[in-house]
């Protein structure tokens, strides 16, 4: 009794299948590392084929096309079989690679951080060191001027000139803490931290709540300062764009662990809808990560903003 032309067709369709699957696999053999991956494939497509064509002609119910197909069915089973072995050595391999891409991409990414908080220091010192002093040698000046024999118009004037250069000192200095903080650098992140926030809860009128267990610990410069500039851009995010009146800040360590949870009762938004929010969120997260951290982030309309950074430091 011969094979069913319902199955023929289904047998054929399968034999053009598995010959599509082969041309794909003879392609790849020189596109990646381990090609034995795929000469054994096509090995075993191939036999797999003939064993097929077998059953369509009907040779399978003989004594001699049954121990051919049992010896084909052993060879496929064989080549499948290290292929899959291969293909084990190949994942290994591809995760091998994407943890090296990630650790370049880190190191690139910490290199960049580097050149620009050196950039940022260079202007700061060029500030404070160049026009601060300037801009008080011109303010003693005036104000050793003799105000006998001016005008009431000229005293005024005088006046106004040296209030003008006391707001140019105070900007100086705070852009220049702004770009490069000292007190950073001599008393540690708590401080500079502590600094900060009243500085802005005062200008701001918004409460700003700083908890922190540090106390004199002092870490790696990149982590001081990377971890100050995101606690800098998530409270500059609160006060710009979420109308908070309340923010607060947990600074802990513990376990060799630096964790940041922060939190504002601002309007909140959808992370699902809302990728960046123009809030640099994306520039936190990648910071945060240039340490080998981790950043998430919690947000619902009406329901305010809160974050989560974890980095690993020794102190």
């Amino acid at each position: 009794m011969g094979t069913p032309l319902a199955l023929k067709i289904v047998v054929i369709l399968a034999l053009m299948l598995q010959f599509v699957a082969i041309v794909y696999a003879l392609r790849l053999v020189r596109r990646t590392k381990y090609s034995a991956i795929w000469i054994l494939c096509v090995i075993g497509f191939v036999l797999i084929g003939v064993e097929r064509y077998f059953e369509v002609i009907g040779i399978e119910n003989d004594q001699v096309g049954l121990y051919i197909s049992i010896v084909l069915g052993v060879v496929v089973s064989i080549c499948i079989s290290v292929a899959v072995l291969f293909a084990h050595r190949l994942v290994n391999y591809l995760d091998r690679v994407d943890r090296q891409r990630a650790m370049f991409n880190r190191r690139i990414m910490t290199e960049v951080l580097r050149a620009e908080e050196r950039s940022k220091q260079h202007f700061s010192k060029e500030l404070h060191d160049g026009m601060g002093p300037l801009l008080s040698s011109a303010k003693m000046s005036l104000s050793a001027l003799s105000q006998d024999g001016l005008s009431e118009q000229q005293r005024e004037l005088l006046s106004n000139t040296i209030y003008i250069l006391d707001q140019a000192l105070r900007s100086v200095r705070e852009i220049s803490n702004n770009l490069s903080p000292q007190v950073l650098v001599d008393f540690g992140l708590s401080q500079a931290v502590e600094n900060f926030t009243s500085r802005l809860s005062v200008m701001h009128g918004v409460v700003i709540r700083f908890n922190t267990t540090l106390t004199t610990e002092r870490f790696d410069g990149d982590v001081e300062v990377i971890v100050y500039r995101v606690i800098c851009e998530l409270i500059n995010n609160s006060l710009k764009h979420s109308g908070c009146t309340d923010i607060v800040l947990d600074l802990e360590y513990q376990d060799n662990t630096l964790t940041l949870n922060y939190a504002d009762n601002g309007r909140g938004f959808d992370p699902e809808t809302v990728t960046d929010c123009g809030m640099g969120l994306s520039n936190i997260s990648s910071r945060i990560s240039s340490l080998g951290g981790t950043f998430t982030i919690n947000s619902a309309k009406g329901m305010g903003f809160k974050a989560t950074a974890q980095v690993q430091v020794n102190s």
